[in-house]
């Protein structure tokens, strides 16, 4: 869920919430678990904003694991769909500039947002500004059959992607934050198996990264 252009297309955002039903069903479940594992590092955390919501798919998804979720994208077509999926609290706006003040919320998440940024630096900036523990990212690996398929699938939104492997992610954060971090990650194997392992080549990175 991007920040990206062709986002605010109306007949992509119309249609983006079916995948999570049908052919993506499977692979949400997987990366909910992931998630959901992540989030234990974080227990004291009750608030969290996911930027680039698109359609809220996990905004209430955090807010069903006990979260006080607020959602955030720079598309209004996305926004609607999510009103229209039930979600409530939304807000339009971009992450290079997010619009809250120092330590707004506990913690954010980004899920199959990052990659979709021109300057993915300036992101991590400013979550580090807005969040007063740490944040969680999901992210297409581009070491895994799924990233390099989703490269060659034709599908303009994966076009303009620029995936991330494990390591280059933690190099873009240890680059983009100051003070001691804890990074934690594992990715999905989904088909392959329904687990997560610390794996550099699985198909979704789930990271989580915690202020010490």
């Amino acid at each position: 869920m991007s920040q990206h252009n062709l986002f605010t297309n109306s007949e992509i955002a119309a249609s983006y919430e079916v995948w999570y039903s049908t052919t993506g069903r499977w692979a949400d479940q997987q990366e909910k678990a992931l998630m959901k594992q992540l989030l234990k590092g974080f227990p004291s955390a009750r608030s969290i904003l996911e930027i680039g919501c698109g359609t809220g798919h996990f905004t209430r998804w955090f807010s069903q694991q006990g979260k006080q979720a607020i959602g955030l994208d720079a598309s209004r077509a996305m926004l609607n769909e999510a009103k229209r999926f039930g979600s409530e609290l939304l807000l339009q706006g971009n992450a290079l500039k997010i619009p809250f003040a120092l330590n707004s919320f506990d913690m954010i998440a980004l899920i199959t947002t990052l990659e979709f940024f021109p300057d993915a630096n300036k992101v991590i900036n400013e979550v580090q500004r807005v969040a007063s523990q740490g944040f969680i990212l999901g992210v297409i690996n581009s070491q895994s059959s799924l990233g390099r398929k989703y490269k060659r699938s034709g599908n303009p939104i994966w076009e303009t992607a620029k995936l991330f492997s494990p390591d280059q992610l933690k190099h873009l954060i240890l680059e983009n934050t100051t003070g001691k971090i804890k990074i934690v990650w594992r990715t999905t194997l989904w088909p392959l198996l329904p687990i997560s392992l610390p794996l550099p080549w699985g198909g979704f990175i789930g990271m989580s990264v915690k202020w010490k």
